[in-house]
């Protein structure tokens, strides 16, 4: 499998190409609109995933991921969170 040069920007050589992981029920997911469940955050996101939900782990829960075409290159824990946003909130005296 030859890398598009979308693929190639990350720090990863081209001869290996990107990293991603088999989903065994992809085109399940496309027709049904099932979420795939995965722990795998560090899969490159392919242009064939564009379209359809995963579920990414966080550490902690699964957050859904809707795949779309700006995402194609990235990692798919890019995009689910794995710390709480830190708000101030004054103690009552």
């Amino acid at each position: 499998m030859r890398p598009s040069q979308a693929l190639l920007k990350s720090g990863r050589s081209a001869w290996k190409g990107p990293y991603f992981v088999p989903f065994p029920g992809l085109r399940e997911a496309l027709t049904n609109h099932v979420p795939i469940k995965t722990q795998a955050r560090s899969c490159t996101i392919l242009p064939n995933f564009v379209g359809v939900r995963f579920m990414v782990h966080n550490g902690k829960d699964y957050q859904p991921v809707l795949v779309t075409q700006d995402m194609v290159g990235h990692k798919l824990g890019e995009f689910s969170f794995t710390k709480k946003r830190f708000t101030f909130r004054a103690t009552k005296r």
